[in-house]
């Protein structure tokens, strides 16, 4: 990794490769910008001119070394084709290889895959479905900036809970229109209602995936929906996205953040997106 210039928590200027934005629960949500060693408290930031500039530098976030194009979110090419972590079953769990003996990692695969999973209800931009490992809630949520979350099963592995969305994607979308999440303003969903609504709609195919992999590995959740507020001065009326890769500065008036968008008066920002990236940041 490129090496950090500024470490101290209180600095307002800092350099190193970005992480994705930590952040906790709480009213509002609190985040913190991560940038090597460097930590910025963001909320405390609000209102104020912020600037933030790429120094044309990536570093791969597994291996450390430099790469001229970032992959899945911060690696290089070598470690985007080797690691487990990268692969298309990540992304569409249902399509898990391990039992072929094809799994990239295998032991990483039985820490990480072979887990309790959760499949839930979420609202961001509107009603979507998604899956989470259990110790991810509520960050899960946080990240994808949804305003109500509800966990409704939880299942033994990573794979059926790919099997479990793809049945539930028949009624609902898996995907967050993350426009219509940054201006704000979202209706607020019954989502018990919605729940008791899919299950029974999906009944039968739930009861297929029960009896291919056993009645107890598909477990009904008794959970109460969950809110979250961010913290937002604005939001915008038009949403405009800042690229680093075509546009290495960023700077403006910190607005809010919400998800792992940067609100600013110029435009957001995808945080996640650039992980890896080396930046100057200056708030």
């Amino acid at each position: 990794m490129p090496a950090v210039t500024e470490s101290i928590e209180a600095a307002t200027a800092m350099q190193g490769c970005l992480s994705k934005m930590a952040v906790e629960p709480g009213s509002p949500a609190r985040y913190v910008l991560r940038a090597g060693e460097a930590r910025l408290d963001l909320n405390a930031r609000l209102g104020k001119p912020f600037r933030l500039e790429w120094t044309g530098a990536i570093a791969c976030t597994h291996c450390g070394r430099a790469t001229r194009k970032s992959f899945a979110q911060g690696h290089c090419y070598p470690c985007f084709k080797r690691l487990a972590q990268c692969d298309t079953c990540i992304m569409k769990p249902e399509l898990c290889h391990f039992f072929e003996g094809t799994c990239r990692e295998p032991d990483w695969a039985e820490r990480h895959c072979f887990q309790p999973h959760v499949v839930y209800l979420a609202n961001a931009s509107g009603l979507k479905v998604g899956i989470t490992r259990s110790s991810q809630m509520p960050t899960r949520w946080l990240d994808q900036g949804a305003v109500q979350a509800l966990p409704i099963l939880e299942v033994d592995t990573r794979q059926q809970s790919g099997f479990v969305e793809v049945l539930f994607k028949e009624e609902v979308s898996d995907r967050t229109n993350w426009r219509a999440m940054l201006k704000g303003g979202t209706p607020a969903l019954d989502l018990m209602a919605e729940r008791d609504r899919l299950l029974a709609r999906l009944e039968g195919g739930l009861a297929n995936l029960r009896e291919r992999f056993g009645a107890d590995a598909i477990r009904l959740l008794d959970e109460a929906p969950l809110s979250f507020d961010y913290p937002v001065l604005e939001f915008p009326a038009k949403v405009v996205s800042h690229n680093l890769d075509k546009h290495p500065l960023v700077a403006g008036t910190l607005l809010g953040i919400k998800g792992q968008y940067l609100i600013l008066d110029s435009g957001v920002i995808n945080l996640r997106k650039f992980t890896g990236y080396e930046v100057k940041v200056a708030a």
